[in-house]
């Protein structure tokens, strides 16, 4: 079309002038009446606007080709009982069917009809083979995936799959080629790429399970790598104060808060010459990653009897989003399921099933081992407790479009895949759940059957999916929590650490038993609470490990708001996955008054960050310099720390090994210790005024005037499809509103541009008419469906939108 245009334009600055009489030549030059040249440019704009009319009306009427089927009777030829689909105004999907394999059959269809790019996504990028579809630009990226070999893994793990569910799975993959083939033309995005979809496989359907672990967990064990290099390389005091356990902010289920460490008598710049140039890096917020807050009350505190459950899950923001609304009846019972579904399996994640409700939350429990390799003089062989092995090498191709296909090495151990190498250059491999059959399974599929809390509970070992804070609560008021997934058993080291496996003292002995598994229920406070921090302590807290525990600062919100009432009802847990109260910088907002008090030419930040409003409003200025002023000192004290490390790794970055850095920077803001202060300052005076101006200086950047630049200005939405990143202008008819948001990491109300509430639930097993469901974005992924972003709003604003389906306003039956 822009062509045309361009010719079409060119036209009316250069045209034929015609040789005749109304013509006059002055000069030498040719003069066209004005009548002659108004007509033609009229007659010339008209032909162009229509055009543009055809061209936009075609592309119209070819893009609602990839609409979905909303409404009549389609003959599948393949199921045993019809399954009927019904959808409300807002998209939000009930199947009913006597056959739970046409019900699966139904989703399939659906997740294929709104969401098979999506779902397209989540196989590749587990699969390592994202470059097929968008080029080498995806390249480094299928590279480091590929070397767990995830769809190898995900074919294992299908031929051992009991016989029901592997018919259901079948029946679900079904139909969602079904689904595809029924699209009138393919989904608009592999228009854009050039490409053909390619159909749906059993192993596929593991694969979108893979990718939550690769979004959940580390494919390198960052985490162990990093804390292992820093207690071996830092004195003893500066690993302990700089990188605690955790202190005063933790609220577990079970155990106290933990000792902080003392101040370190070893100075900071013995870690340093003198001619070395400190190192900076930016820091994002200490709680910015992917994880959830969950809670569940007993019946003990309801008016009902009935447990009530909340659960909102952070993860990445995109259109659209992750979950697909969806519910169907439970065949042989008067049971439905409800809650959200992971397009690309049959399976509700979390959600209720009239009886019993659940929810999940990431552990950050440690669930890999690195091992560093002991190797032959010509590196050719690694030493294991039955003496040296060859490296077993196999090639994975990886086709790139556009490009030479590539073929990658991966090397193996009997343990697992190399996946890099420590701070002393040994190889590393790494062990992981992900890898082991008990790591992917659709045993999650069980809780439709279930009826009571403790059943639910039972299952945990069994779930193979990323593990999670896997909470429970049934219409007889009893409540649980547990992990979901499977726990090594480790002998001769507790994780903590990279050890050698070599001399055969330290291995998994396979999984721990159901007896075995971590597990409260019915506590004598009727309450229950996770929010990605520690949950335990002793034993359990050691057969967990640490990968990484969130600040427990969230999670002690909740647990206060929760032991603050003593009756609740739907609403008042959704007042607390809305609070946004900032309890957490309470005291770094009066640390910064009084460090402002009396100081010149700071009149305005003083009395800015005196009315904050003590919550994270998008309309409060003050809180914006308050969070930004303790991350900015944060980076300022502890480059030297990250200046010391990278001369060993170049490229070392504190990632989650900066979740308990509160501790230490509130004793040095308190404190001011001489001996740890960055030596780029004079004095800690110094370094805190300068934190606040470079937070002001940033802020200035963009002209306005400071009272302009509130909490909202920063935390806008920045919600858009993945594809836009590449092809700015698709933000123009799919990116979500640019709403300034309230919320931010360190509170219940988890919220930034990109990250935030995937949903919010809260639900009591029996009561889902009084449930509430939030969700970013909405149920179709396509532009122009009825359900393209229905129910956003209620997600931006808080209301308390319903989880049940409403009136059906469509209805389509697959026979």
């Amino acid at each position: 079309m822009c062509d045309q245009v361009t010719l079409l334009t060119k036209g009316l600055v250069s045209f034929d002038v015609p040789n005749n009489k109304r013509n006059n030549v002055i000069a030498g030059k040719t003069m066209v009446r004005p009548s002659y040249l108004n007509s033609k440019i009229i007659r010339s704009l008209i032909v162009i606007a229509a055009l543009v009319i055809l061209i936009t009306a075609t592309l119209w009427a070819w893009w609602r080709l990839s609409l979905p089927k909303l409404n009549g009777e389609i003959i599948t030829g393949t199921l045993k009982e019809p399954a009927v689909i019904q959808r409300d105004a807002q998209g939000i999907v009930m199947i009913q069917s006597p056959d739970r394999n046409s019900s699966a059959f139904a989703l399939g269809f659906l997740h294929a009809q709104e969401r098979f790019f999506q779902m397209d996504l989540l196989r590749r990028n587990s699969a390592g083979e994202l470059s097929e579809l968008v080029g080498p630009a995806a390249l480094i990226k299928d590279k480091n995936v590929r070397r767990h070999q995830f769809r190898k893994r995900a074919q294992r793990n299908i031929a051992v799959m009991p016989s029901g569910q592997l018919e259901l799975l079948n029946n679900y993959v079904q139909g969602v080629n079904f689904g595809l083939s029924q699209l009138r033309t393919k989904p608009w995005e592999y228009f854009l790429l050039g490409q053909e979809p390619k159909p749906w496989t059993p192993a596929d359907s593991l694969l979108a399970t893979y990718t939550m672990y690769l979004t959940l967990q580390s494919e390198e064990g960052n985490f162990e790598r990093g804390d292992t290099a820093l207690a071996e390389l830092l004195p003893e005091d500066l690993y302990n104060f700089f990188f605690p356990a955790g202190g005063n902010w933790d609220a577990p289920l079970q155990g106290p808060s933990k000792i902080e460490a003392p101040i370190p008598k070893t100075p900071i710049t013995t870690l340093l010459d003198s001619n070395d140039a400190i190192v900076y890096q930016a820091m994002e917020s200490d709680d910015k990653v992917y994880g959830s807050n969950n809670w569940v009350v007993g019946g003990a505190l309801t008016e009902h009897g009935s447990a009530i459950l909340a659960n909102d899950m952070h993860l990445g923001l995109s259109v659209p989003n992750i979950w697909f609304r969806a519910g169907w009846n439970i065949p042989g019972t008067d049971r439905s399921i409800r809650g959200v579904t992971l397009p690309g399996g049959p399976i509700i994640v979390a959600g209720s099933n009239d009886a019993v409700a659940w929810g999940f939350t990431n552990t950050n429990g440690d669930w890999g081992d690195l091992i560093p390799l002991e190797l032959s003089e010509d590196g050719t062989q690694y030493r294991t407790p039955d003496g040296w092995r060859n490296f077993d090498i196999e090639r994975e191709a990886i086709a790139v479009k556009g490009a030479t296909d590539e073929t990658l090495e991966v090397k193996k151990t009997i343990w697992g895949p190399i996946i890099g190498k420590n701070h002393h250059e040994a190889p590393l491999a790494y062990r992981w759940v992900a890898h082991d059959i008990r790591g992917g399974n659709m045993n999650l599929q069980r809780i439709e059957s279930i009826t009571n809390a403790s059943e639910a509970l039972d299952l945990g070992p069994e779930i193979g999916i990323p593990h999670q804070n896997f909470v429970v609560g049934d219409k007889e008021g009893n409540i649980g929590w547990t992990v979901a997934g499977a726990i090594p058993r480790r002998i001769g080291f507790d994780g903590s650490r990279s050890v050698s496996w070599a001399d055969g003292q330290a291995y998994w002995d396979g999984y721990l038993s159901l007896k075995e598994q971590p597990r409260i229920y019915n506590p004598p406070s009727h309450r229950i609470w996770t929010a990605n921090a520690r949950t335990l302590d002793g034993k359990w807290l050691k057969l967990m490990g640490d990968h990484g525990y969130a600040l427990g600062a969230r999670q002690q919100q909740i647990r206060d708001g929760l032991l603050a009432r003593q009756q609740f009802d739907e609403q008042a847990l959704l007042d607390i996955q809305l609070d946004d109260r900032a309890v957490f910088l309470q005291r770094w907002q009066r640390h910064l008054v009084d460090l402002l008090a009396n100081q010149e030419g700071y009149s305005e930040v003083h009395q800015l960050v005196q009315n904050w409003g003590g919550r994270a409003s998008a309309d409060s200025v003050g809180y914006r310099i308050v969070r930004n002023y303790r991350l900015k000192f944060m980076e300022l004290s502890t480059a030297p720390i990250l200046t010391y490390m990278r001369q060993f790794e170049p490229n070392f970055s504190f990632g989650k090994l900066k979740r308990q850095f509160e501790y230490p920077m509130w004793a040095m803001a308190q404190q001011e210790p001489q001996q740890l202060l960055n030596p780029d300052f004079e004095s800690w005076k110094v370094l805190k005024l300068e934190a606040l101006d470079q937070v002001l200086s940033k802020m200035a950047a963009t002209g306005a005037s400071l009272e302009q630049q509130t909490w909202g200005v920063q935390n806008t939405a920045a919600i858009r499809h993945p594809l836009a990143r590449a092809v700015s202008a698709i933000d123009w008819f799919t990116a979500m509103p640019s709403d300034a948001l309230a919320g931010d990491t360190h509170m219940p109300r988890f919220q930034s541009p990109t990250h935030g509430a995937s949903q919010r639930l809260v639900v009591a097993p029996g009561r889902e008419s009084k449930g509430v469901f939030h969700m970013a974005t909405g149920q179709s992924a396509h532009p122009l469906s009825p359900f393209f972003a229905n129910g956003h709003l209620d997600w931006v604003e808080g209301n308390p939108s319903p989880l049940v389906e409403q009136e059906p306003l469509y209805q389509l039956t697959l026979k």
